[in-house]
């Protein structure tokens, strides 16, 4: 297949401009679409090209899309004119803080343009740098004449369970391009050289979460948010008054207790990851998408470190039967004259055995409180729906759809997904 950079090179410099305005026009108000219906009138020039199933298509079998490749391309696929690539060395503290301040100012945002996340730069070191991480895989575009770094997008090693099968893949994360870049296709480009690092470690298999609909995705969640600082969350208007409803019966209606009720719970330690381990695995085994982690990821992703991620087990007499754990995501909250951060608490990864899941929920909420979060959030994997309402979470706005790259399987309900990115 000739490179379509070349057929587009090809064309005259005015006809080209004619084209980006019409793409352009096409595009303005057509944002990328956020249910299954908007998605089915879109047309996805990038998606058709890569091996992942057709939005419409009803999948019934297991497997790869396409056969691992054995010649995989030598070169760096080309940028547009005036950038150049870089593999970012987060060990620099200058180069983390470039990438911290991209995020920063350039990621994820809600539909009003209110809130953007705000990952700090030791989360994301705990991020991207669990065990297998390659310098290569934290891939950079710069722009040549100043090195400001305008482009990212990451790849961390993984073994995931597909329904029966366990595959050696990567999740994909933090595809990140400037906002003055957005007409120039970089993301694209992005994807490819991603795949191309990956494909070069024998990697042909990825996962990746994206609030927008592409083809195709394997499962879709929504977010559920529970407040903890009611007066707060109103006033930045990430949420509202309900009806009938004063401050005061908002601020006691989500009142919580002073302090966890379950016997025996308190922070994990490094003694507690062959236990964590071990019920982990167990307790992963019913769903139909699930990292399979062994003892140094448990290490690395749930060992407690603070303003990153909290874990707690509970221990009756000296064996651990239960853990809950939540990672720290602050968003910026943009032109608000007073709050400038929203300190959210994220559910993660968190197993029962002896103790209910809400009686483990509710504690966790009590944590988060105590540790000056504002919100609670979840999605409604795994069985997070049967505490959610009880716990008085509302449902959010947002959904968050689950990828498979080059690999089709039939598609299951949000209950039966078992595993969180960051």
């Amino acid at each position: 297949m000739a490179d379509e950079n070349e057929t587009v090179n090809s064309l005259p410099a005015d006809k080209l401009q004619e084209i980006q305005k019409a793409i352009e026009l096409f595009s303005v108000g057509q944002g990328p679409a956020k249910t299954m219906e908007e998605a089915s009138r879109r047309s996805y020039q990038f998606w058709d090209t890569q091996p992942v199933p057709k939005l419409g298509e009803v999948v019934t079998s297991h497997g790869s899309i396409e056969p691992d490749k054995d010649n995989i391309r030598e070169e760096p696929y080309t940028l547009p004119q005036g950038f150049c690539w870089d593999a970012l060395d987060l060990g620099d503290p200058a180069v983390l803080k470039e990438l911290y301040t991209l995020l920063n100012e350039n990621y994820v945002e809600d539909d009003d343009n209110m809130f953007r996340f705000d990952y700090s730069p030791d989360f994301l070191l705990w991020s991207l740098r669990p065990p297998g991480w390659l310098p290569q895989w934290h891939c950079g575009v710069r722009v040549i004449s100043n090195q400001k770094l305008v482009g990212f997008i990451s790849a961390i090693p993984a073994n995931i369970r597909i329904y029966d099968v366990v595959k050696e893949m990567v999740e994909i994360n933090y595809l990140c391009v400037h906002k003055k870049l957005r007409s120039k296709r970089v993301a694209p480009v992005l994807i490819r050289e991603i795949t191309r690092r990956v494909n070069q470690q024998g990697f042909f298999q990825a996962a990746y979460t994206a609030g927008v609909v592409l083809p195709k995705p394997v499962g879709t969640c929504r977010y559920w948010h529970r407040s903890l600082n009611p007066r707060k969350l109103i006033e930045i208007k990430f949420s509202h008054l309900s009806r009938n409803m004063t401050m005061q019966r908002t601020m006691k209606l989500y009142r919580l207790p002073e302090a966890p009720k379950t016997p025996g719970l308190r922070p994990m330690t490094r003694k507690d990851v062959a236990a964590v381990h071990r019920l982990l695995g167990e307790y992963l085994a019913q769903f139909h998408l699930a990292p399979v982690l062994n003892e140094e990821e448990v290490a690395h992703f749930l060992v407690p470190q603070e303003n990153i991620i909290h874990t707690y087990v509970v221990e009756t007499e000296g064996k651990v039967t239960d853990f809950v754990s939540f990672y720290t995501l602050p968003s910026t909250i943009m032109n608000h004259p007073v709050h400038h951060s929203l300190k959210a608490a994220y559910s993660y990864y968190n197993v029962h055995t002896t103790t209910s899941l809400l009686d483990l929920m509710s504690d966790a909420l009590i944590l988060a409180k105590t540790k000056g979060f504002d919100v609670f959030n979840a999605l409604d994997l795994m069985e997070n729906k049967t505490f959610l309402e009880k716990l008085k979470f509302g449902i959010g706005d947002g959904n968050l759809q689950y990828y498979l790259y080059n690999w089709k399987c039939p598609s299951m309900g949000s209950e039966k997904v078992g595993l969180v990115l960051q």
